[in-house]
């Protein structure tokens, strides 16, 4: 199963995703390396989204019967830039799924392959791990999150309000209530409030990674939320966002 999607690389997306960054924007260099995030959207009519407001199963990601969705990591392969106010193509194709049982239910585990091109040429390539679940029982306790590493040669501390979540989920498209709708968040899915998208976390530690960068990958461990201060973390190529209560939220290696 694949699907083929087209995109002119609006300047005006890079540069508002350099805002909400809190980064200068260049429209003359290349794009950010993740800030495809904010193009080839799949935009869809209201009947057309899940009660979560994702689009609704099926087709490239099937419908396991398990309504929960999470990205649970990535990988990516960075071998051209991409430029911004140039069309660029992106070939999606499904290239796993596997069930297994986890501690708290069934688990569908979906892989995705993303492969760019631009003016003919393979720029990046990304692979992207979601993990399905059951409905939430929101009085239902969590596991435990794993801790975060110590000892890193440089950390920063950041944190994020309903309003950047918001504007970033505009600038990807991602309908997803948890990272916008509070009592969504709270009453449906059991979280104690809006939770930051792992791909946001994920660029903040790509801007961190020691350049030329040439490969990204990163696993989601445990939700950060919104208001809650983290460290973003860097030790050579490894980097971690820790919470504010030593959880580790995100892990990724730069190479």
């Amino acid at each position: 199963m694949e699907e083929q999607h087209h995109d002119g690389l609006d300047p005006a997306r890079a540069e508002a995703l350099a805002a909400v960054l809190g980064l200068p924007f260049d429209p003359a260099a290349p794009l950010l390396h993740f800030a495809h995030q904010v193009y080839f959207w799949d935009v869809r009519p209201a009947p057309g989204l899940g009660r979560d407001g994702h689009p609704k199963l099926g087709g490239l990601v099937p419908d396991l019967g398990l309504p929960r969705r999470m990205w649970a990591g990535g990988r990516l392969e960075f071998h051209a830039p991409l430029y911004p106010g140039r069309p660029a193509e992106k070939l999606s194709v499904r290239e796993a799924v596997t069930r297994k049982e986890g501690r708290t239910g069934p688990l569908g585990f979906v892989t995705l392959r993303h492969e760019i091109r631009q003016d003919g040429r393979l720029a990046v390539i990304e692979w992207q791990d979601l993990v399905y679940r059951e409905k939430s029982d929101p009085a239902a306790p969590r596991p435990a999150p794993p801790p975060a590493p110590e000892g890193e040669a440089k950390a920063v501390a950041r944190a994020f309000s309903p309003t950047d979540l918001f504007r970033y989920s505009g600038l990807t498209m991602n309908g997803h209530r948890i990272h916008y709708d509070a009592d969504y968040a709270r009453g449906v899915e059991g979280y104690p409030g809006l939770v930051v998208h792992a791909p946001l976390l994920a660029q903040h530690l790509v801007l961190m990674a020691e350049q030329p960068l040439r490969r990204f990958s990163f696993r989601a461990t445990a939700p950060l939320f919104a208001g809650e201060e983290a460290a973003f973390c860097r030790a050579g190529a490894r980097l971690w966002v820790r919470g504010p209560d030593g959880r580790l939220c995100l892990e990724a290696e730069a190479g």
